[in-house]
């Protein structure tokens, strides 16, 4: 699995750019379900038929990112966001762009340490020395990636885009290890949850499912002096409870709870209390779908060295293949 999660943590997408994302996941669960495919916005559907409920499970292939809006006369690169990037975490480190091109993030000079750090006071630098090298090598429009390999720890693994390439690699483990289910299974890898969960809308509306479940990401409080949060790595997956855009459906919570219970999987219970997932737009689709979130556990979230715990994911596929070996009418009626 650490192989998997190398892979996909480190290949370049973006919002809006998750076609190389979505040729490796595909490559990796054809065979294991009765048919994929891809919808008009990128979203990666795969289909493992069944006579039960319709569940839809999402995690999201795109990362966050910074888009050129301006190139100067000396060849440097004016950039803004792609999702939520924020000013210190991103100053001195490198982007990638999708043709391979690598530059490195700087700032104009401040007047005082105690000066506000903002993405308008930046530039990339591609290392070109003037406008016409620069404009040969990027457009405006184009999108960078933030440009980290994967570390191995042992247990512990550091990478950029955990959020959410390592929901995707729960999902592609829980296909690959699910040997029956009585329910009709969709599993979306979708697009654009970075810039408004925009794929999760459009392929929720397609699907029509009639339980949602996302995976992704979720903080902790575990670090010093850490943000106030009952989140730790290596205690298990996160059930959520609430976050920005979700209040867990009290049905799809106990479920999730009670089946960890009887499985001696442990688990945590999540408040997030800034940020969302996919379950914002699954939940709100056309009538209403009960929804709920299972989430790994990440340090670090929204910089280019996010850390997971092996274990927590390990216990994550686990409680998911448990749960959708279940016959889920019996939960949500």
């Amino acid at each position: 699995m650490k192989d998997l999660i190398k892979r996909l943590t480190e290949t370049y997408g973006p919002s809006g750019n998750e076609e190389k994302v979505r040729e490796t996941i595909k490559k990796e669960i054809e065979k294991y379900v009765d048919e994929t495919k891809v919808d008009v916005l990128g979203n990666l559907i795969a289909h493992q038929k069944g006579s039960g409920v319709k569940v839809m499970l999402a995690a999201h292939m795109d990362e966050i990112g910074v888009v050129v809006i301006h190139i100067d006369e000396k060849g440097f690169l004016r950039f803004s966001n792609v999702g939520g990037v924020f000013p210190l975490n991103v100053l001195g480190q490198r982007v990638v762009f999708a043709n391979g091109l690598i530059g490195t993030i700087g700032e104009e000079k401040r007047e005082s340490a105690k000066d506000e750090l903002k993405l308008e006071k930046m530039f990339i630098d591609l290392g070109a020395s003037n406008k016409e090298i620069a404009q040969k090598m990027v457009k405006i429009g184009d999108v960078a990636a933030f440009q980290r390999d994967l570390h191995d720890l042992g247990v512990r693994l550091i990478s950029k885009a955990m959020d959410d390439r390592i929901g995707c690699v729960v999902l592609i483990e829980t296909i690959k290890q699910l040997k029956k289910t009585p329910n009709d299974l969709y599993f979306v890898f979708t697009v654009q949850e970075e810039v408004g969960v925009r794929g999760a809308m459009t392929s929720t509306y397609g699907i029509s499912p009639d339980i949602g479940l996302a995976v992704d990401i979720t903080g902790t409080g575990d670090t010093p002096e850490a943000r106030t949060m009952a989140v730790e790595l290596g205690k298990g997956p996160a059930i959520k409870v609430k976050d920005v855009g979700l209040l867990a459906h009290p049905k799809v919570k106990r479920m999730m709870i009670e089946i960890a219970e009887r499985e001696k999987i442990p688990y945590q219970l999540e408040v997030l209390e800034r940020g969302a997932t996919d379950a914002w737009a699954i939940h709100t689709t056309k009538e209403g779908v009960p929804s709920g979130v299972l989430s790994v556990p990440t340090r670090y979230v929204h910089t280019p060295s996010e850390m997971i715990d092996l274990g927590d994911v390990e216990k994550t596929i686990a409680l998911l293949r448990k749960i959708l070996q279940e016959d889920i009418r019996k939960w949500i009626q």
